[in-house]
C-alpha cells in the first residue's frame, strides 16, 4: 500500500516532512501538483517535437520556481532542529547528508534544464517575423 511505502520511506531516510509537512512544505506540494505537473506533458511534447523554441520561456519559469523551492527544502534538512518533530528526523550530519541526497536531483535537474534554456544557441535564437 502506498501509506506503507511513504512510512517505510520517511522511517529509513528520517524524513519527517513527508509524514508530518510543516505549513511551507504544503504550499509547496500544491505549487507542484497545480504548476509543476502540468509543465511536464507540454515541456514533453516540446522536446520530442524538438522545434519548439517557445519553450523557453515556460521552460524558464519552470525551473527557478523549482530551483527556488529547493532551496528552502535543502536549508531546512541541513540546518533544521529536527528533535522537536514528532517522526524521526535526522541527527547526525550524515543523516542529512543522505536526505539531502535524496533532494538534490531535484535541483540539479531544473539547473541543468535553466542552464539550456539561457546558454544553448537553439533555444537563444530569436526568429524575425517576415513584414507583409
Amino acid at each position: 500500500q502506498l501509506t506503507d511505502l511513504l512510512q517505510q520511506y520517511a522511517t529509513a531516510f528520517r524524513d519527517p516532512m513527508m509524514l508530518q509537512p510543516p505549513e511551507w512544505f504544503k504550499a509547496f506540494i500544491y505549487c507542484e501538483a497545480f504548476l509543476q505537473l502540468p509543465f511536464f506533458p507540454i515541456a514533453a511534447y516540446a522536446f520530442l517535437k524538438g522545434s519548439c523554441r517557445w519553450i523557453r520561456t515556460p521552460a524558464i519559469i519552470y525551473s527557478t520556481h523549482v530551483a527556488t523551492t529547493l532551496f528552502a527544502i535543502l536549508a531546512h534538512i541541513l540546518f533544521h532542529d529536527f528533535s522537536r518533530s514528532e517522526h524521526a528526523g535526522p541527527q547526525t550530519l550524515r543523516e542529512r547528508l543522505v536526505l539531502l541526497s535524496i533532494y538534490l536531483p531535484y535541483l540539479l535537474i531544473p539547473l541543468l534544464l535553466l542552464f539550456t534554456m539561457l546558454c544553448n544557441p537553439h533555444y537563444k535564437h530569436v526568429e524575425k517575423r517576415k513584414r507583409k
